[in-house]
């Protein structure tokens, strides 16, 4: 206790305060926080907010008790402006994290009240596209907003910020210059929130690679391809270059198969057997379009296109394949002579001559019939 003999009664009384203040509302946060927990469990956005925002209350709550300790300590409180200064820039930083909490809380419950998961996603993709990228730059700015004030609880970054706006000049258009990407891709993100070119889980082609919308960021956005691989594109990317949106205002999807058969083949029986494997796979078949037609055809042979639909183009690619497949086995099975094949017509080039004996080499006889 030999400690105690270098503090006066005021700072032992001001650290015992300290400490009785941190731990009392401490606990009555801890135990109010699972009071309210119990009561909004039914409601969601209040109990999705009460789960969000806990740990940082459970902070802030006890540094605004410290910093009112602090304050009303006396003034010969060893180090009390550096105590006070410390814990203001705690509560700023806590009352940020409370911030950004929040707002992810907001996120969540809109995620949870617009599934993606479902059939019908066209709405929910919309919603929680605009939600996501929205929600993103209001972070940041909670961020800017909480890294300023910090700032400016130091007198000399008052003064430096100051002296910056007024000699705006150059450094400014310096510092906008090195900023542009930065802000082109802000914009590019209210423009693709507003607008919505894409949305999450939109099918897209991109720099001819067919993916999906995974992720749209503050500055990029991602794409998972087919084979699992992933695409980071820039924002700007889709507002200055053109690409291809094939759920843009729906998922379904029409899909084209092509044959080149002989001119032998009858098209009727094709039609009804493509016509039964659509109905025999409702799964993938949305029983919109199933069409059989001649599209071109030249001295060989003729070409035939399948058009049917589906609600995705997962399922589309899926029906496309299980046709191509199964109306080449009925045509092998049924009409082998009808698939394509060289055409020769095999003439007798050499007549028999007048010159030449039976049986030489320029020509036939009567005994000795062509190969």
């Amino acid at each position: 206790m030999d400690w105690l003999s270098d503090m006066d009664y005021p700072t032992l009384r001001a650290l015992i305060a300290a400490t009785l203040a941190v731990l009392v509302f401490g606990l009555v946060t801890r135990l109010g926080l699972m009071l309210l927990r119990r009561v909004t469990r039914p409601f969601l956005f209040p109990r999705e907010l009460t789960k969000k925002v806990s740990a940082p209350v459970q902070l802030l709550v006890p540094l605004l008790a410290l910093q009112t300790v602090w304050t009303g300590a006396s003034e010969q409180l060893p180090y009390s402006g550096l105590l006070r200064h410390a814990t203001l820039l705690l509560i700023i930083a806590t009352l940020t994290w409370l911030g950004l909490r929040a707002v992810s809380a907001v996120q969540q419950v809109v995620v949870i009240l617009n599934p993606v998961d479902v059939s019908d996603n066209l709405r929910a993709r919309r919603i929680q596209t605009q939600t996501r990228v929205l929600v993103r730059t209001l972070g940041v700015l909670v961020i800017i907003f909480g890294v300023s004030s910090m700032l400016m609880t130091f007198p000399g970054a008052r003064q430096f910020g100051a002296s910056l706006l007024a000699s705006a000049g150059l450094a400014g258009l310096a510092v906008g210059f090195a900023a542009r990407p930065v802000l082109g891709n802000l914009i590019a993100g209210l423009q693709i929130a507003i607008t919505q070119p894409i949305r999450l889980d939109d099918v897209v082609i991109v720099e001819n690679e067919w993916g999906r919308i995974e992720e749209i960021t503050g500055t990029y956005v991602v794409v998972r391809i087919w084979d699992s691989r992933r695409l980071v594109v820039p924002l700007t990317y889709f507002i200055e270059n053109p690409f291809q949106n094939w759920t843009r205002h729906s998922a379904s999807l029409l899909g084209s198969v092509f044959f080149w058969v002989d001119y032998s083949l009858p098209l009727e029986p094709l039609r009804r057997e493509m016509e039964r494997l659509c109905q025999e796979e409702p799964g993938l078949w949305d029983g919109e379009v199933c069409v059989l037609q001649v599209t071109d055809c030249n001295e060989r042979a003729m070409q035939l296109r399948v058009l049917a639909s589906s609600g995705d183009s997962s399922r589309n690619w899926d029906l496309r394949c299980y046709l191509r497949e199964n109306l080449l086995a009925f045509i092998n099975h049924n009409y082998p002579g009808s698939l394509p094949r060289v055409r020769a017509n095999l003439e007798t080039r050499t007549q028999p001559s007048e010159q030449q004996p039976a049986g030489s080499e320029g020509g036939f006889t009567d005994r000795q019939p062509p190969v």
